[in-house]
């Protein structure tokens, strides 16, 4: 099974390459119509002309601020799953082989996993598993890898089954854990997997996973374990989406917020030092102060270095964590609450609703499931479209592109046409 090597290029030319290159600094506080679906432009003009520095009652003792999600709302597809890929495919690692077990195995249950995520034989598969290989072909590429304790070049080792068996078993791992068990178990998962690295080790990893994902295409890519090493869990396949872009609109939004005296701030799920790379990098467009980042908290040592464990005293930012993190830390700065939110997810829709001082949310369409909060939000949208009281604005997007669509459409990977509602 051949597998493509990922080459570093200059974070600069991958830009122009996919003509992502970093918007010019502005100080409008409109936006350009790109792609935006034109109510919903409109609408947030009028939210920023009413309650930003031009208006009467404004007072930058008492700014107002917004609140944005990152993955899927901020960029087109999941910086941390991204991020992952880059990881594995370069083996960019800080643990040891036992360092690596306590994370992959951190608060996992024993139970098997959904039946969709069966073996090649049809056969299930657990933590106890799929870990021993993981930790087998991991021990072999730590004692062999010149970027770990080995001496052989990244090319020579991406030769052995132990790096398909190794890179598949982690994404699928990720996968499995996801469908399977609960978000509070699930979502902090993935960053363990940075045990052993610093804050500038993982900014130095996420610049080169945008600058490698802006080249990739928009495509499904599928990794299957080499039968030759299928080890305890058997033969095992993953699939996701790949090529990460930039979003135009919302770079030039985060602009025109900070443009017209709002604060702006990110609250996501993703791994915090991550999110203060991609949301922060002038490279990437959206300047956005690494200290305005509220993002998932791991413990560390007294040097800095990761610790495969959840910040004591820190609640999670998904679904009501991303509420508590801004009262916590927001409320209580300011004393209102966000005037704007945007997001994607059932993870983002506590924070949609759970404001009274929000006027305007902006939810990326992502054909959501009726029954949930954000399905019955995304709804609302469709049904209030025109109505300038609505507080819900449904954008569209073709993810065949990455790109936004001037409606309220989503166009999944694959499909003709899009839709409104699933």
């Amino acid at each position: 099974m051949q597998r493509r090597l990922i080459l570093l290029t200059p974070l600069a030319a991958a830009l122009a390459a996919t003509g992502c290159a970093s918007l010019a600094p502005s100080a409008s506080t409109t936006l350009s119509p790109g792609r935006w679906d034109a109510f919903n432009r409109a609408q947030i003009e009028g939210l920023i002309a009413s309650l930003g520095k031009a208006s009467p009652g404004y007072s930058a003792g008492r700014p107002p601020y917004v609140v944005f999600d990152w993955d899927n709302t901020s960029v087109f597809l999941d910086i941390e799953e991204a991020s992952l890929i880059y990881q594995l495919e370069n083996l960019v690692f800080g643990a040891t082989p036992a360092q690596l077990e306590v994370a992959l195995r951190k608060n996992i249950p024993k139970k098997d996993f959904l039946p969709a995520f069966n073996n090649a034989a049809g056969q299930p598969v657990s933590i106890d598993r799929v870990v021993p290989d993981i930790v087998a072909s991991y021990t072999w590429l730590y004692q062999n890898y010149s970027g770990l304790k080995g001496s052989q070049p990244l090319a020579a080792v991406k030769l052995s089954p132990h790096y398909i068996a190794f890179t598949t078993k982690v994404r699928y791992l990720y996968e499995a854990i996801g469908d399977t068990f609960d978000h509070d178990t699930a979502y902090p998962w993935v960053t363990y997997l940075f045990v052993g690295m610093t804050e500038a080790q993982v900014r130095k990893l996420t610049a080169a996973t945008v600058a490698w994902q802006l080249k990739e295409p928009v495509a499904k890519v599928k990794w299957t374990s080499p039968a030759a090493l299928p080890g305890q869990a058997g033969v095992v396949s993953v699939s996701w989406k790949n090529g990460l872009r930039l979003q135009p609109e919302m770079q030039e939004l985060y602009a025109a917020f900070r443009n017209a005296g709002f604060d702006v701030w990110v609250c996501s799920a993703s791994f915090v030092d991550v999110i203060k790379e991609i949301s922060s990098n002038p490279a990437f467009g959206y300047n956005n102060p690494p200290d305005r980042v509220l993002a998932m908290e791991l413990e560390r040592d007294a040097n800095g270095v990761i610790q495969p464990e959840y910040r004591r005293g820190y609640d999670q930012t998904q679904g009501p964590g991303k509420t508590k993190n801004i009262q916590r830390f927001l409320v209580s700065k300011y004393g209102y609450g966000p005037s704007f939110i945007a997001g994607d997810s059932e993870g983002d829709q506590n924070m949609m609703a759970d404001f009274a001082d929000t006027k305007k949310v902006l939810i990326v369409n992502r054909l959501r499931d009726p029954k949930t909060d954000i399905g019955k939000f995304s709804a609302m949208a469709v049904q209030n479209y025109g109505k300038p009281d609505t507080r819900y604005l449904l954008q569209g997007r073709d993810d065949n592109t990455g790109q936004w669509v001037a409606s309220q459409l989503h166009t999944p990977l694959g499909a003709a046409q899009g839709k409104a509602l699933k």
